[in-house]
């Protein structure tokens, strides 16, 4: 009985249960968006941006942000579709672009952590810095011809409908979930967003624990990026644009503070699915699918105003409670003397 009531108090409940109402009013206006096979492919789609907000998770779980994980998923996924169009190894190809990832989030890392440059800044500019080396690598054109085993993979199912690669990030998250919630180092990330001060004096090291955070933001993208050209055959130059705000939007959703130090991956993962879903859901209800980016960032918007509000009045409330404390203090002693 406690742990239900535990789970049901989680933040990450919460964007469970606007998944599930969501769900259930598109069903009630169009009752065949509610069928086994509609519902999972809306988790299925879902994949590409479950990688990029689990990564971003680990970001804004210290308090920072990364706007470049669009634009790395664009750059790295070329990368890999031109190897692999080129006959080079899956293994060779999965790993230079991994490779690439993780270098990525080094170097956003090192000047966020190292440099104390705004995340915001610094990393907008690496968005602008690949979003030209994709031009510059592709020459503009698409990349195409991609291996026909490897595009057809992505729709091999598991279990259920459920395809291999959702399957397989479930898994991962979850891993990840209990990395993050038992082991002492998997610790840091959340102690470092909460009170990075504190955490230098406990022993955490901070400007460590903010460059690992950066750097799997950025495996995680490029593991995002081999799916997307996976699932869609072919890259073009603008691919991933505006995929940053809904990886944001995910974790937001998700119940991640973007001040840092709460939240988990597995709210994260609920938030990609809600996002991700936004098209299909409109498209269900009779609208176009051009209102997308729109209804993502209403969304972020009204979410961010009300985690502001929210942290605000629990801090007021803190407040008036060691006010009241103090005066009860005071008054005993008074009573005292």
């Amino acid at each position: 009985m406690n742990y239900i009531k535990k789970l049901t108090k989680a933040r990450e409940a919460s964007s469970l249960f606007f998944l599930i109402f969501l769900f259930v009013i598109v069903g009630c206006i169009n009752t065949s968006f509610l069928t086994a096979s509609n519902i999972v492919a809306c988790f299925n789609d879902s994949v590409v941006f479950t990688l990029l907000a689990v990564g971003m998770a680990f970001v804004i779980f210290i308090g920072e942000i990364d706007v470049s994980v669009g634009a790395n998923l664009g750059f790295t996924a070329s990368v890999v579709g031109s190897l692999l169009r080129d006959g080079h190894s899956l293994v060779f190809s999965f790993g230079a672009g991994i490779l690439i990832g993780a270098l990525i989030g080094l170097i956003n890392g090192w000047g966020v952590a190292v440099l104390n440059i705004p995340s915001l800044i610094f990393t907008l500019g690496t968005n602008g810095v690949l979003r030209g080396l994709i031009y510059v690598y592709t020459d503009g054109a698409w990349v195409e011809n991609l291996p026909a085993a490897f595009t057809a993979f992505a729709s091999r199912p598991l279990a259920g409908g459920v395809t291999v690669y959702y399957s397989v990030s479930i898994a991962a998250i979850i891993v990840i979930h209990i990395l993050l919630t038992r082991t002492k180092k998997g610790k840091y990330f959340i102690a470092v967003g909460d009170n990075a001060g504190g955490a230098t004096l406990v022993g955490i090291p901070t400007g460590r624990t903010k460059i690992a955070a950066y750097v799997l933001c950025g495996v995680f993208a490029a593991l995002a990026s081999i799916l997307y050209a996976s699932r869609i055959g072919f890259i073009t130059a603008i691919a991933g644009n505006g995929y940053e705000m809904k990886a944001i939007a995910a974790c937001v959703i998700g119940g991640i503070s973007l001040s840092g130090g709460l939240g988990s991956v597995i709210g994260a993962s609920v938030g990609a699915v809600i996002m991700s879903s936004v098209s299909r859901i409109l498209v269900f209800m009779g609208f176009s699918s051009d209102y997308d980016n729109t209804i993502t960032g209403i969304m972020l918007i009204t979410i961010v105003v009300l985690d502001a509000l929210m942290q605000r009045h629990a801090a007021e409330r803190i407040r008036r409670e060691r006010l009241l404390a103090r005066s009860s203090k005071m008054s005993e002693e008074k009573e005292g003397n």
